[in-house]
């Protein structure tokens, strides 16, 4: 599938990237994207990913890329990973939660530097009416952006060959319920604000006032 829903939403996380970021942590960075577009704005960049095939494809890509600080790549899980404790700027997690227990924000929570931003791109399963009336209505909507970037790809066949990853990240199926989600996000992130996405995501965001 040429249009990538995560991708789609990048623009949106960097908005609320804190002013002189200097220091960010990407988790489930699968082949590095985001954790590159990061690094190209002159922050030092974590990356980690339980998959050690995307790991080597995010240093692949990455050493290709002439003139630009790269991100550290590091082939962990993080719910086993020691996080320093007020560093981080910045955190993200793209569709890579619903992969470890939720309380793991937590632990993301305490690696905020004062000021810090965590954002998490999250998927979640269709359970309710008002789940199932988004789904409906980002089907039409996808349907067209599939097609505009696979005629684009077709116009731009070397540019979208050449800047296509070859290893997929694992896939896993979401199994909390967006009200959950709120509930427990509620409670390990006071203040936190939850919006859903047209894509089968939602966007989280917590800032670290303390």
């Amino acid at each position: 599938m040429p249009f990538d829903h995560n991708d789609h939403y990048h623009r949106l996380l960097l908005r609320h990237m804190p002013r002189n970021c200097g220091a960010a942590l990407d988790v489930g960075c699968g082949t590095g994207r985001f954790a590159r577009r990061l690094a190209h704005l002159g922050i030092e960049v974590d990356a980690i990913d339980p998959s050690e095939e995307a790991i080597a494809e995010a240093r692949a890509l990455s050493g290709r890329l002439a003139g630009d600080r790269s991100p550290r790549f590091r082939h962990a899980n993080v719910t086993e990973v020691e996080l320093p404790e007020d560093h981080y700027d910045f955190i993200s997690c793209l569709a890579s939660i619903h992969h470890m227990p939720f309380d793991t924000v937590a632990a993301l929570r305490d690696a905020l530097a004062p000021g810090g931003v965590l954002v998490i791109l999250g998927c979640y399963p269709e359970k309710t009416r008002l789940d199932w009336a988004w789904s409906l209505a980002a089907v039409p909507v996808n349907a067209v952006a599939r097609l505009t970037v696979a005629v684009k790809d077709r116009l731009r066949p070397t540019a979208a060959a050449t800047g296509r990853e070859q290893v997929k990240a694992p896939v896993r199926q979401p199994a909390m319920p967006l009200l959950q989600i709120r509930r427990e996000a509620a409670v390990l992130l006071p203040g936190c604000s939850i919006r859903r996405l047209l894509f089968w995501r939602y966007l989280l965001v917590f800032r670290n006032n303390g």
